[in-house]
């Protein structure tokens, strides 16, 4: 593939990836938010926690479907003929932790190198998504909500 072809469809699958991202942590927002009324009759920490349990479901199912997304890049543009290893380097190349045992040919590194950029971007907005959701989460919940149902004093 040539280098503008690299660049180009580099730049389409790493769009796609991050629309499934923005996707999913809307979602979980969507979810979190359906459920704020219920969580906030729990204890401050059940609530955190529950709030939390949904964004880590969502954002890890986001980045499963990111990783399946750049696999099915290696299997259709036949730079891995399997579909075991073309999960197993598209989660390597997506989490940037790059062993090296699987190297693309001259015609795909830099659509590979996608590949990593995608996952840092996605980690990245994962991150801040937890740390907002959190924050927002501590911000709603009452300190006499800290222990369940018990007011302050009792």
């Amino acid at each position: 593939m040539a280098l503008g072809q690299q660049i180009l469809w580099g730049s389409m699958y790493l769009g796609a990836c991050l629309v499934v991202e923005i996707f999913a942590l809307v979602l979980a927002t969507s979810v979190v938010t359906r459920y704020s009324n219920y969580m906030s009759q729990g204890s401050r920490t059940q609530s955190v926690g529950l709030t939390l349990l949904i964004a880590l479901v969502f954002i890890v199912l986001a980045h499963t479907l990111q990783a399946w997304i750049w696999a099915s890049a290696w299997v259709f543009t036949d730079a891995i003929e399997d579909w075991n290893t073309a999960i197993y380097f598209s989660l390597v190349s997506y989490s940037t932790l790059g062993y090296g045992d699987i190297v693309l040919g001259p015609g795909l590194r830099v659509f590979g190198a996608f590949s990593a950029v995608t996952g840092i971007l996605a980690f990245g907005v994962s991150t801040a998504y937890l740390v907002a959701i959190t924050s927002k989460s501590l911000d709603h919940i009452s300190p006499n909500q800290s222990h369940g149902s018990k007011q302050r004093g009792e």
